[in-house]
C-alpha cells in the first residue's frame, strides 16, 4: 500500500459497537481479570509497562491496547502518526464522547475526526467503550489518515482500505478479537471480505465508497490523494 502523507478531517467516521472489560479485584491485592477480547500478552503488568508509550493520546486502558496491536501492521504508520508524526506534531488526543454535545447531527456518529487550533482529536462515541482493541485498533488505522480539513472520495477509499487490510492483519495475529456477535467486527468482516475479494485491492471498497451516500457531496481527490 502506498503511504502518502497522512491527512485529517471532521468527516472522518467509522462504525463500531463491542463488549465492556470486566474487572475483578482480590481482597489483598488487586487481580485484573482482563477482558477476553484482549491478546493473551496484554496483562496487567503488560499494559502498565506500555502505558507510558500511549498516555499522551489519552486515558483509556482499551486504547493503549488497541495501538499497542497496531504495531508491526500496515497500520503502524497510523500509530506513528496518532503518537505525534503528523502535520500538527503533536500526538492525537483519543477519547470517548457524547458526539452529540458538538452537534445534534453528531449524535449517531460512530468516531469523528476533529481539530482544534493545532491539536487534533478523534471522538469515539461513548457506546463503544466495551469494544475489542482489535477492532478499535482498525478503526484508529483508518481514523489517523485524516489530518485536516480537506476529505475527498480518495482519501475515503484509501482509509477504508487501510482499515481493511490492518483488520485484515490482526484477525489474523490476533484471533481472539474476531468476536463475531459484535457489529463493528461483523463490519470488519465485511470489509475484509471486499478486500479478498478484490485480490487485497481497493476494488470493491473504492465501489462502496463511491456509493456511499454520506460521501456524496465529496469532490474525487484532495491534497496528498490525487489518485482515486
Amino acid at each position: 500500500m502506498d503511504r502518502k502523507r497522512l491527512k485529517y478531517t471532521i468527516a472522518g467516521i467509522t462504525a463500531i459497537i463491542l463488549a465492556l472489560p470486566a474487572f475483578s479485584a482480590g481482597k489483598e491485592e488487586a487481580l485484573i481479570e482482563m477482558p477476553k477480547t484482549y491478546p493473551a500478552k496484554y496483562d496487567s503488568n503488560y499494559i502498565k509497562q506500555i502505558k507510558p508509550i500511549y498516555k499522551s493520546v489519552g486515558k483509556d486502558e482499551v486504547i493503549y491496547v488497541a495501538l499497542d496491536m497496531l504495531k508491526g501492521t500496515n497500520g503502524e504508520f497510523s500509530r506513528n502518526a496518532i503518537l505525534g508524526n503528523n502535520l500538527s506534531g503533536r500526538a492525537v488526543k483519543i477519547e470517548f464522547r457524547d458526539l452529540g454535545t458538538i452537534n445534534p447531527d453528531y449524535a449517531k456518529f460512530d468516531a469523528l475526526g476533529w481539530k482544534k487550533n493545532k491539536q487534533l482529536f478523534i471522538y469515539i462515541n461513548p457506546r463503544h467503550k466495551d469494544a475489542p482493541p482489535g477492532a478499535l485498533a482498525a478503526l484508529l488505522s483508518h481514523e489517523a489518515l485524516h489530518q485536516d480539513e480537506f476529505n475527498s472520495l480518495a482519501e475515503e477509499t484509501y482509509a477504508w482500505t487501510m482499515e481493511a487490510s490492518v483488520w485484515y492483519e490482526i484477525s489474523k495475529l490476533y484471533p481472539e478479537s474476531n468476536d463475531e456477535i459484535h457489529p463493528l467486527v461483523v463490519r470488519e468482516n465485511m470489509l475484509k471480505k471486499l478486500f479478498e475479494r478484490g485480490g487485497y485491492s481497493n476494488k470493491y471498497i473504492k465501489k462502496t465508497v463511491m456509493s456511499n451516500e454520506g460521501y456524496k457531496n465529496l469532490p474525487s481527490t484532495s491534497p496528498g490523494f490525487e489518485d482515486l
